[in-house]
């Protein structure tokens, strides 16, 4: 698969850079999609009817192995945390729940090497390109009790369809694994998508604003809220 046709990492909004790098005031999401996009249901129905059976690489093969094994020491309860950037969602969520293993992907090396010495001992964060990672989790019978995905790059272009989880290949994996679903954008159409997505699977989900008072999960809910804008989450219990 190219990079064209590869779901990127969060960062990048309505065509611009990546804020929480540059230090400048977060755009808001633009985009001639004002509604779930028309293609949506010819995607998902192609995806479920063929399995996705693009090769695994070594290197996301071994990312994964090495977790497992980390994991194997101790019995705990599963969270993954995909797309985790710095890690910051990840050591909240291992704070927020000291008894589960919190597991965060990222494929940026840049990201994950701003460790914190803060980090729990509970929480694991690997490079790994998801897309491998999500279907070896399902090969390996992973059932998180709990699965983030916090602000993903919404690729707001309507052309872009392709580049957005929930009409990727991958995405029966990603709904195989189970448990609680929770992803957060600053686009609503994208988690309306995603919605949509996820009851073509035969699950429920809800979408609803984040609320205010609410303390950020990541950097780019941070400079979102700074800079006012309306953020938005999706839950699904399964």
């Amino acid at each position: 698969m190219s990079d064209a046709d590869r779901p990127r990492r969060p960062g990048v909004t309505g065509g611009g850079t990546d804020d929480t790098q540059t230090g400048g005031v977060s755009r808001s999401v633009t985009s001639s999609q004002t509604g779930p996009h028309d293609d949506l249901e010819r995607q998902l129905r192609r995806h479920a009817q063929r399995l996705f059976a693009k090769p695994i690489t070594d290197y996301n093969r071994n990312a994964f192995d090495q977790v497992t094994a980390r994991m194997a020491a101790v019995d705990r309860p599963l969270i993954l945390d995909s797309g985790c950037g710095t890690g910051d969602s990840s050591r909240l969520l291992a704070r927020r729940y000291p008894d589960h293993w919190v597991i965060g992907v990222d494929r940026s090396a840049d990201r994950l090497s701003r460790q914190r010495p803060d980090t729990p001992p509970n929480c694991l964060l690997v490079r790994a390109d998801l897309v491998d990672f999500w279907r070896l989790a399902r090969q390996a019978g992973w059932t998180p009790a709990r699965h983030y995905l916090l602000y993903p790059n919404p690729e707001p272009k309507p052309r872009h369809l392709k580049r957005r989880f929930h009409a990727h290949p991958v995405f029966p994996s990603v709904v195989a694994l189970g448990g609680r679903l929770e992803s957060r954008s600053n686009w609503r159409v994208y988690l309306e998508e995603l919605a949509l997505a996820l009851e073509f699977h035969g699950r429920t989900a809800r979408v609803e604003p984040v609320k205010d008072n609410e303390p950020p999960m990541t950097p780019f809910e941070r400079k979102y809220r700074a800079s006012g804008q309306p953020l938005w989450r999706l839950i699904s219990d399964g």
